[in-house]
């Protein structure tokens, strides 16, 4: 399995500031969409930087077959797919990781 990297940036300015209910529905299935494939062992990793200016950005790390496979996983999200936020698609190899593991901020 390949690893990819996802970068994932709102595409409305001040987004992270103040959403609309319609945004807020769309940012809740993103999550469930993430939690599913994390269930599934497709998503290593996904978050997002804290500031909300516009340099903040999410990432999603994933495992696909190829780069086909990863561009459809991103495409499917449905904040991707809903034009909220701007997907970015890297390939992407990890080379480290802790020890400890990484423990989530939200669960």
């Amino acid at each position: 399995m390949l690893q990819f990297l996802i970068r994932l940036r709102p595409v409305r300015p001040g987004f992270l500031d103040a959403t609309s209910p319609e945004e807020d529905r769309i940012v809740d299935d993103h999550f469930c969409y993430l939690q599913r494939l994390a269930k599934a062992e497709v998503v290593l990793l996904a978050g997002r930087t804290t500031n909300t200016d516009p340099s903040g950005f999410g990432i999603v790390l994933l495992r696909a077959e190829n780069e086909e496979t990863a561009r459809q996983v991103m495409h499917d999200d449905p904040a991707v797919r809903a034009g909220v936020f701007q997907a970015e698609l890297f390939p992407y190899r990890i080379a480290l990781v802790s020890p400890e593991g990484l423990e989530p901020a939200i669960r």
